[in-house]
């Protein structure tokens, strides 16, 4: 099925507006099902996102670190880790060599929910289960491509 009877518009302007609306629809057809994952465990894609920073990370990180590393570069990275520190799965702590910083780093509770969370990728990856690997590498690389024109 088509992105044109997924959205009933029969005709585009171009290849290129379809391909536009089609990675739109795609980004927004897959969000809400992750959104389902994470809905259970009472935690946001965002949230998800800054406590897989953290635990990739071997020291703590400042929020502007975080949010170089995040995916959602839009997104308000101090607000967000304040409801993780909130929810008692991050911690906030002066930084020791630049007291205008803060450290972040993910707790056992954060490590906790990660871990459970993991157990969930065979369902997050399903989403992309209808292409092959070598269709996944050529959609990767085409996204990348697309993200290097500007």
């Amino acid at each position: 099925m088509g992105i044109e009877n997924d959205i009933n518009q029969r005709k585009f302007r171009s290849e290129y507006q379809k391909a536009i609306v089609n990675l739109i629809y795609t980004y927004n057809w897959t969000t809400e099902r992750l959104k389902n994952i994470f809905d259970k465990e009472e935690v946001t894609m965002q949230q998800f996102n800054i406590l897989r920073i953290l635990r990739g990370s071997e020291k703590p990180l400042s929020t502007l670190q975080i949010r170089e590393r995040m995916l959602d570069k839009m997104s308000d990275t101090s607000r967000i880790v304040d409801r993780l520190v909130i929810k008692g799965l991050v911690k906030k702590e002066v930084c020791a060599s630049d007291k205008r910083l803060v450290d972040v780093t993910i707790t056992e509770k954060g490590q906790h929910l990660l871990q459970k969370l993991d157990a969930f990728e065979p369902d997050m990856e399903a989403l992309v289960n209808a292409l092959t690997e070598e269709e996944a590498t050529t959609l990767n690389n085409l996204l990348d491509k697309l993200r290097q024109s500007n």
